[in-house]
């Protein structure tokens, strides 16, 4: 098994808020990220896939497609973009780091070609805060 990974970057404003919370717990446990006029981040988003590679061109996938992939599935949707309010597949969640993470995985998954699985989606808020989602099942191939 061969692992590839692609990285892209997109900006993007979000707001952490509970609804059902007050002002002041929720700038508790959110700090400034439950700012009443949002705030941004500059993402990186990491991308690995894992496959056997191919006997004619020795790529698990042609990584200029898998760039293609995550800009027209991923970035375009994310890209100076508004989480809470503009990206159909965070509709409704608390839009934290994790649950974006999530998302993406959702989002590339159901789109990858026949014998590329999705490995992890790696997503780094800031230079020092990232999480990394392997999906639900890790028993897949």
């Amino acid at each position: 098994m061969v692992y590839l990974t692609r990285i892209e970057h997109f900006n993007a404003a979000h707001k952490l808020y509970n609804k059902s919370w007050s002002k002041e717990q929720n700038e508790t446990v959110f700090g400034k990220c439950a700012n009443e006029n949002w705030h941004g981040h500059n993402y990186e988003l990491y991308v690995t896939i894992k496959g056997t590679p191919s006997s004619e061109t020795g790529f698990v996938f042609d990584v200029k497609q898998l760039s293609v992939l995550i800009n027209s599935i991923i970035i375009e949707k994310l890209d100076h973009r508004n989480l809470n309010m503009d990206v159909d597949f965070m509709k409704g969640k608390m839009c934290s780091t994790e649950n974006l993470a999530i998302g993406v995985w959702n989002e590339l998954e159901q789109n990858l070609p026949s014998g590329v699985f999705l490995h992890c989606v790696k997503l780094y808020e800031t230079p020092r805060i990232y999480v990394e989602y392997f999906g639900e099942n890790r028993g897949r191939q």
